[in-house]
């Protein structure tokens, strides 16, 4: 306990320090039909101590990126190029797409930890919760099974649950209790990093809030980072401190969630925010994205977005935009200033031609 607490105040004292650098990240698919390139080319950095969330229209590549990051990609998926660069506190980087075997395992949980899509339904229908607990503990780090279990009662108490849950089974829990115990596995270690994939979906709106808050608090309470992988733009508002919009395999804009909300930078974020239905004030009539998703088969020429963009210009379909700084206001020092690919910014000369 004493060393998980040593581990806890490095963790706060180096929070906005580097801990993930995505460096031209390929993920592609083998199929019947070709290739499919689901994540071609991203390219993105992560700070201790964050919450970043990773939005986008379903199928843009979100939850492959995050399999990926974790090394869980089978096939027909394969990792195609790229790096991933992870730093541990006071060590070297670790190009985490070349650890493999026992490395990797024991890498796994202590320093990156995973909250899966679907996760009520992740657990063993035929053990009860304290011993899915211990087989996590025990297969991730070097404690005995008797000190596994006697840290569950706490473990379930940091997600506001009580001590005899450890002694259920799932099929006694309802979904937001699954959702808090697979919470608490995925903390067992106190990770470095936590990737939490759709964490509230099919659960009622006071358990989203619930969940939401618990994130939050991990971050506050460990120095944890946690990456939100969700298309529900809410979820991003309530928790995220910085925002990163994936559209066909890239991400095309990363900002303050703040900025991504009040003055979305890329066409593609505009018509996600112009989207989202607002609850008081004056009615206006939703916007929406003309035209339909494109085949990661047959990714379009140039910006990817082009043939749906209201304000797509020539060169928009013969080159693809650089990822650049954008500047957000008066003075924005460059490292919080948004980035964004897009040739709006890059040949701001030619927007007026947009059509």
């Amino acid at each position: 306990m004493a060393k998980n607490a040593l581990k806890t105040v490095e963790k706060k004292t180096a929070v906005g320090s580097p801990l993930l650098d995505i460096e031209d990240l390929k993920v592609y698919y083998n199929t019947i039909s070709g290739v499919a390139q689901a994540v071609d080319g991203v390219n993105l950095q992560i700070k201790r101590g964050e919450i970043l969330g990773i939005a986008g229209e379903s199928g843009c590549g979100k939850s492959t990126l995050t399999t990926a990051l974790l090394r869980l990609t089978k096939p027909p998926a394969y990792v195609a190029a790229g790096r991933i660069l992870f730093y541990p506190l006071n060590q070297q980087p670790i190009n985490l797409l070349e650890v493999d075997g026992p490395d990797l395992r024991a890498f796994r949980w202590r320093n990156l930890a995973y909250l899966p899509q679907g996760s009520m339904s992740a657990l063993n229908p035929v053990l009860r919760v304290k011993d899915q607990f211990s087989d996590v503990m025990l297969e991730h780090s070097e404690m005995s099974k008797r000190d596994a279990l006697a840290m569950v009662p706490d473990l379930l108490k940091q997600v506001g649950l009580e001590a005899y849950v450890a002694n259920m089974y799932p099929h006694e829990l309802s979904g937001g209790m699954k959702q808090r115990v697979t919470l608490a596995m995925a903390i067992a270690l106190e990770p470095d990093l936590l990737v939490a994939d759709e964490p509230t979906t099919a659960l009622d709106v006071h358990v989203q809030r619930v969940i939401i808050q618990m994130l939050a608090g991990l971050r506050d309470k460990m120095g944890m980072t946690v990456i939100i992988v969700t298309h529900d733009m809410a979820v991003h508002a309530e928790l995220a401190d910085r925002v990163a919009v994936m559209y066909a395999g890239g991400v095309v804009e990363v900002g303050d969630v703040r900025q991504i909300f009040k003055a979305p930078k890329h066409p593609y974020t505009r018509g996600l925010i112009g989207s989202i239905p607002r609850i008081g004030g004056e009615r206006i009539r939703l916007g929406g994205i003309g035209g339909n998703t494109p085949s990661p088969r047959n990714w379009p020429t140039g910006c990817r977005f082009h043939p749906r963009c209201p304000q797509a210009m020539p060169i928009c379909s013969q080159e693809t935009p650089a990822f650049l700084p954008v500047a957000n206001e008066a003075g924005s020092k460059v490292e919080l200033q948004p980035l964004v690919a897009c040739h709006l910014y890059s040949h701001p000369e030619a927007e007026g031609t947009s059509r």
